[in-house]
């Protein structure tokens, strides 16, 4: 049995992490999720709009995972995989060469973003529709 494991944040869940976590989940035959908390979030800079419970809940119902776990820092991926016991570390290649510490323990793989769609231009969109609206 091959297990994956990747790590994100899924605010504002949408088609570009369906996709990931469907090409993840057909590089072997468990995928393990880890979200990021709001208090990891905020360590990162990062302000979600969906709390940490329902991003992990959303995740959860995707028929592509299996798992899903919190990620509360930094240095807790080694011990994920460890624990996990995956064979696969894989994420957004937006993180290229950030993850190759863990090739020790498992396989890394950096896999292509889906192409016109992210978080932060759905974030911005709709931005601009609710500023369209009020007239600003």
């Amino acid at each position: 049995m091959t297990t994956i494991i990747t790590y994100g944040t899924f605010d504002l869940f949408h088609l570009g992490h369906v996709r990931l976590l469907h090409r993840l989940s057909n590089l072997g035959d468990r995928l393990i999720v880890a979200i990021s908390t709001d208090e990891f979030n905020a360590i990162k800079g990062k302000k979600c709009i969906m709390p940490f419970e329902h991003r992990m809940e959303i995740v959860e119902a995707c028929r592509y995972v299996d798992k899903v776990i919190p990620e509360r820092n930094w240095e807790q991926k080694r011990e994920d995989v460890v624990r996990e016991g995956a064979d696969i570390f894989a994420i957004g290649d937006d993180w290229e060469g950030k993850f190759d510490f863990l090739t020790d323990l498992c396989e890394v793989i950096y896999l292509p973003r889906t192409d016109h769609v992210s978080t932060t231009q759905l974030r911005e969109t709709v931005l601009d529709i609710y500023a369209d609206k009020s007239g600003k």
